[in-house]
């Protein structure tokens, strides 16, 4: 990162209720119990210069990921919310309606940017990325959204409170006059939700197309682009919101079929990228600085099912190129109990290493068989029991964070009592208890609610008990080495965590920050409070392990981005044709333009070949060599594969009734010869 980069700081704003930074409990009045320090929502980006950010992807020696962000938030753990998929077509926007641009610079990249992000680190991994491009194109990424032009809303469908807070700040931008370009799981999952008409909307897997839809929504225009497509590059510029953090996806979607879960809908079935680019990824993360990689991941346990690979390779690939002084850690994302099961021995190995933290997420939502199967969890109580168990012991001293919904439909005391005796048993460390919210289109939200009354009585206990432990005691007066990312909500202490990922207060200050933001540190911990502990700075780790330049990305993120990529080259190259055909004439040859009624142009070997013919060759290529090409090499497209298929049991046929027809014959020639032969011998 040069030095002439980074030179301005514009504020990307993000309201934090992350899937995987969890802690606390919410009350029964929907007030959330977290550390000493609550959570921030101001996260604050570096600008880029139009003239100096490369618009290519995040290499070390471009400026497209070299601008970051800085998170004033003392608790990014503290706060997780639980709260009709679009079939492939053209990638092509869909535009509503189109009204002149109230006040908006209609000149590509001058606008002003106000991006606020909703839900999990998946979604801000998302922003990141769609600030990267804009601020890559030349947008410029303001803090204060009244200075804005144009919002991007990344929004998350997790839960009710998330949505309406969507619908808040639609509601503030349209009475302000604001172009409103609204991303993620709820315009993905809900496009025809009443609040998004007439704004336009941009699915989470086309979020590398931002910089269009945000030019034509301020030149007037109410662009949908939601299509299902293969995932973004993780190529792609960047604006980290913490830029000592990278957010690393894994992959989208998920194997579950949960009755509660509205983000399946948006983020629809499993989709992993390919080990080779995800490592590329860490290689230049770490090259650009990181301190800490966060593996995000709706279900990190099924990663790579999709492809034909599993965590297990993954977590063997990344850890391979962490620098051996520990001086950048590796976060594992969220996991549910099923498809972790055959992979806890590597993801044991992996917390062993010094360069990952001994922490992982693993939702256990009820402590009831009853529940999670009416939830569709695709596990029992006994399978989440050996998870936790096996990781304690071959991890001794790691962080289990869990999540528990309160009041799911069904729910029974008796199945209360086993949760709470669930909960009693692991004394989690972090645990995120949120009542159950009924979300529109999921068989949950048909079922019979529990009373409200009596779920805000669990939701009360569960949160008395959670608040009533300090696991963090036992640290007082140890020797810990913490890595430092963060500035605490005072704007003082700085933030850090433990190899557990226990979360660390310091005191902070410039002098302390300017020695300690994005290095580890000796600390003694000295006092302990339920959700952090506070320490003071022994000594200062310098990183003594090379950190060589990040290696070329590799074209393709995954099998399906290079079909996909594929598919859309034959898609326009078949548009182009037809539009050249248009040219010469609507009956004219499609693969020469001769008018009907005359020779083909493409019969350069004077074949006689029609038109109907040729259309299926390329062009200048004559039915025989198309047959030969069909017959020795792979089918290039459905048509070749049938017509392939057709030529091979035609001749097949072909001989096998020439044989037929003529047994009789050659078993009489065969008798006769055999006679000759006797009678001359």
């Amino acid at each position: 990162m040069t030095a002439a980069s980074t030179s301005i700081a514009p504020v990307v704003e993000d309201d934090i209720d992350d899937l995987e930074d969890l802690g606390g409990a919410e009350t029964a009045d929907g007030v959330r119990v977290t550390r000493d320090l609550p959570p921030v929502v101001t996260l604050r980006a570096k600008k880029r210069s139009a003239s100096r950010v490369a618009v290519g992807g995040g290499g070390a020696n471009t400026d497209g990921v070299g601008h970051r962000s800085r998170a004033n938030d003392s608790d990014r753990r503290g706060a997780r919310s639980d709260d009709d998929n679009d079939e492939e077509g053209d990638d092509v926007p869909e535009i509503l309606g189109s009204s002149k641009p109230a006040g908006a610079s209609a000149v590509p990249g001058v606008a002003k940017v106000h991006v606020k992000t909703f839900g999990c680190s998946h979604n801000h991994s998302d922003s990141e990325f769609m600030a990267g491009q804009l601020g890559a194109y030349g947008y410029d990424l303001v803090t204060d959204p009244d200075d804005a032009d144009v919002w991007v809303v990344n929004t998350c469908t997790v839960k009710n409170p998330s949505q309406s807070a969507m619908n808040t700040v639609i509601t503030k931008g349209k009475a302000q006059g604001k172009k409103l370009v609204i991303a993620g799981c709820v315009p993905q999952g809900d496009k025809k939700a009443k609040e998004l008409e007439d704004l336009s909307l941009i699915g989470v897997t086309q979020i590398d197309r931002i910089v269009d839809v945000v030019e034509r929504t301020l030149a007037g225009d109410a662009v949908r682009l939601l299509e299902k497509k293969p995932l973004p590059s993780l190529d792609l510029p960047k604006v980290r919101r913490n830029e000592h953090v990278e957010i690393l996806p894994l992959s989208t979607g998920c194997l579950g079929q949960c009755t509660y879960c509205k983000t399946k809908h948006a983020r629809g079935e499993l989709g992993s990228y390919s080990p080779e680019a995800l490592v590329q990824r860490v290689q230049t993360a770490i090259a650009e600085g990181v301190t800490e990689i966060w593996l995000s991941s709706e279900d990190t346990g099924a990663y790579g099912i999709d492809l034909g690979t599993d965590i297990t390779r993954l977590l063997k690939d990344l850890t391979a190129v962490l620098p051996a002084d520990g001086s950048c850690m590796l976060r594992l994302g969220m996991t549910n109990p099923p498809y972790i099961l055959a992979h806890l021995d590597a993801v044991a190995e992996a917390m062993h290493h010094p360069g990952v933290y001994a922490f992982l997420h693993i939702p256990v939502q009820a402590g009831s068989d009853a529940v999670l199967d009416r939830m569709k969890r695709e596990y029992v109580v006994a399978d989440f029991c050996t998870v936790a168990d096996a990781l304690l012991a071959k991890v001794p001293g790691m962080t289990i964070a869990t999540d528990v919904i309160c009041g799911f439909p069904g729910e029974t005391q008796e199945d209360w009592e086993k949760t709470m005796a669930l909960c009693r048993k692991y004394e989690f460390v972090e645990l995120h208890l949120s009542q159950f919210y009924p979300r529109p289109g999921t068989p949950a939200a048909r079922m019979k609610r529990v009373d409200t009354k009596e779920v805000k009585r669990r939701s009360r206990e569960l949160t008395a008990y959670i608040e009533s432990y300090r696991p963090h005691d036992k640290l007082v007066g140890t020797t810990q080495r913490v890595w430092v990312t963060d500035v605490a909500k005072d704007k003082v202490s700085l933030v850090g965590h433990t190899k557990s990922y226990v979360q660390v207060l310091l005191p902070g200050g410039e002098e302390n920050r300017a020695r300690l933001m994005g290095k580890s540190a000796e600390v003694r911990i000295i006092d302990a409070h339920r959700w952090h502990v506070t320490g003071d700075l022994i000594e200062v780790h310098d990183r003594t392990a090379p950190r060589p330049e990040a290696p070329p990305a590799p074209k393709y993120s995954s099998p399906a981005a290079e079909a996909w990529d594929l598919k859309t080259w034959k898609r326009k190259e078949a548009a182009a044709r037809a539009d050249w055909v248009n040219e010469k004439g609507n009956n004219a040859c499609s693969t020469c333009g001769a008018p009907e009624g005359e020779t083909c142009g493409g019969d350069k070997e004077g074949t006689g070949t029609s038109d109907a013919e040729t259309a299926m060759t390329r062009k200048d290529e004559s039915l025989g060599t198309w047959m030969f090409r069909a017959l020795t090499t792979a089918p290039e497209n459905r048509l070749e594969w049938i017509l392939t298929a057709g030529v091979f049991l035609g001749l097949l046929g072909i001989m096998l009734t020439w044989v037929a027809s003529h047994l009789s014959k050659i078993a009489s020639g065969v008798s006769a010869i055999a006679s000759m032969t006797r009678t001359d011998r």
